[in-house]
């Protein structure tokens, strides 16, 4: 059932152009591959007219079991999924519990307030959802690919200040990973320049700084 669930959330999605374009991961006809050769057209085209980039590899700790029910279920309703459906996503998410099973010992069963799993057919779909927002912060400032939580901005240099645009699509990231709930591993985070004129800079997460 939640196969047939995902497959007809899907299509409708798809059909509204819902889930963003630059979201590689969890759907069909979207692969790493694509993601990588896109990004590899826009800097081979940026390197070819002497120009540089800066790079930027952004990781959520733990992002598929930080996903907040609530927070989950209000962008579900603004993504206009609701009635029946919705109340069953909800029932879904409701009253879930794990526990850790070592041989023939279990250990006692802990309830869970957040979270999707990414082995149903559902929890990599509702997490798509979850994260498909964050395009909408950066778009304008610089390019943004991902691949489910894995997130790549990069921008081309043309002039000293820009790297002050890509600190400012930090700073939306960091407000939006904050009011989301979804926390940054700063130690997994790295900057990549590519071009022979590349500007070295600093950049901040709030406190954290990525080093470029």
């Amino acid at each position: 059932m939640e196969r047939i669930i995902a497959s007809e959330m899907l299509s409708s999605l798809h059909a509204h152009d819902v889930i963003s374009k630059q979201q590689h991961g969890f759907l069909s006809c979207r692969c790493t591959e694509g993601n990588l050769l896109e990004c590899l057209n826009d800097w081979t085209l940026a390197l070819h007219n002497r120009k540089s980039v800066i790079a930027l590899y952004v990781d959520f700790a733990k992002a598929f079991d930080r996903v907040s029910h609530n927070k989950l279920c209000h962008k579900l309703l603004s993504y206009c999924i609701d009635g029946n459906l919705y109340s069953l996503l909800e029932n879904f998410l409701a009253d879930q519990s794990q526990r850790t099973r070592v041989g023939n010992s279990c250990s006692t069963n802990i309830k869970l307030s957040g979270g999707v799993s990414q082995s149903s057919c559902l929890g990599p779909l509702l997490f798509i959802l979850y994260i498909n927002d964050i395009v909408q912060l950066v778009d304008a400032l610089c390019v943004c690919k991902l691949y489910a939580d894995d997130l790549k901005l990069y921008s081309v240099v043309e002039s000293p200040t820009d790297p002050q645009t890509m600190q400012d699509a930090l700073n939306r990231l960091f407000k939006w990973a904050d009011t989301w709930q979804l926390g940054i591993s700063y130690k997994k985070c790295s900057a990549l320049p590519i071009g022979s004129h590349s500007v070295y800079h600093v950049f901040a997460f709030g406190s954290n700084t990525v080093r470029f």
